[in-house]
């Protein structure tokens, strides 16, 4: 199995109908106990797999707003801390030359309270200082499930929102993002208990 749910009773602190999401258990080490909580692991496939099973289980209670945190690699040197994306684009797909092929891909979701940052998600590991400049002209922002979870809210007919914490450079120093990942985590607990899950 790459995904797994970890449910606990639910307190009046955190409202039972917003999923919190993850990719990985580091990253949501620090999620308030009473948040409903989804661990995909990495990459758009694991991530839209799990969420379109949580979303679909007839069991679970209604999800109203998808929460999807994690950390982000900065694609410009002066980004640092917590960012509330407002646009997420898919970054690997070949969108503009599939469109004028006739097909109707649609690669860049807008999302409701964000901050101005755009995220750009893929399934590409970015730790390439060339590849870092290219995405750099269109995003603040990289990470690898961003954008399956707004492909999955959107067919769902679920808000969403992303919280992602800047844990590296996107160049050859993300290697080290275990040894990172534990402060970006507490960062995004922080900002969870903030909210309230409200």
């Amino acid at each position: 199995m790459t995904s797994t749910t970890t449910s606990t009773t639910q307190s009046p602190d955190f409202d039972p109908s917003i999923l919190v999401v993850s990719a990985t258990r580091a990253e949501a080490r620090y999620v308030p106990d009473s948040a409903r909580l989804l661990v995909t692991g990495i990459g758009k496939m694991r991530a839209t797999e799990a969420l379109t099973r949580a979303l679909a289980d007839p069991a679970a209670p209604p999800t109203r707003l998808i929460v999807n945190i994690g950390t982000a690699g900065a694609l410009h040197d002066h980004h640092a801390g917590l960012f509330l994306p407002s646009v997420v684009i898919e970054h690997d797909i070949s969108a503009p030359e599939l469109r004028a092929m006739g097909y109707p891909i649609v690669d860049r979701w807008e999302v409701a309270d964000g901050d101005g940052s755009v995220l750009a998600s893929g399934d590409t590991f970015v730790a390439d200082p060339v590849r870092r400049a290219g995405l750099a002209a269109h995003a603040d922002l990289v990470d690898m499930e961003g954008c399956a979870v707004a492909y999955v809210a959107a067919a769902f007919d679920v808000g969403f929102r992303l919280v992602k914490v800047v844990s590296d450079t996107a160049d050859e120093k993300a290697m080290d993002w275990p040894s990172m990942v534990d402060d970006a985590a507490r960062l995004l607990g922080d900002w969870l208990e903030d909210v309230g899950g409200h």
